[in-house]
């Protein structure tokens, strides 16, 4: 990642932390029309969209972060708790189940993994 990508996505996070989701969404999407292999992006773009109740676009978006980088585990139990809060409590489980495959002492998974038991 180039730093002005760096710096726009930094710029894109600060929005979305902000709650300014309208700027977030427009930076992200510039990100990814730019840069489509840049999975942080999509990663972000998935939280926003999750946060204005997108889901389905968010879900989009989080899949992409995780097949772009299939070890990013905090993209991968974003995706998890997405699902988790539609009641998809399958796709729920087994993103939370290959997160902890991948690195069992994963707190974030442990922990959410054990509403579904």
């Amino acid at each position: 990642m180039g730093v002005a990508v760096k710096e726009q996505l930094d710029r894109a996070i600060g929005l979305k932390i902000e709650g300014n989701y309208d700027e977030a969404t427009r930076e992200l999407k510039e990100i990814i029309a730019a840069y489509p292999d840049e999975p942080e992006a999509h990663h972000q773009l998935g939280l926003v969209l999750g946060f204005i109740g997108e889901f389905d676009d968010s879900i989009v978006e989080l899949k992409s972060c995780v097949d772009l980088d299939g070890n990013n585990l905090t993209a991968r139990n974003d995706l998890a708790l997405t699902y988790a809060m539609l009641g998809m409590e399958d796709e729920a489980k087994e993103g939370f189940q290959t997160v902890l495959t991948m690195d069992p002492g994963n707190e974030v998974a442990k922990k959410n993994i054990s509403f579904f038991a």
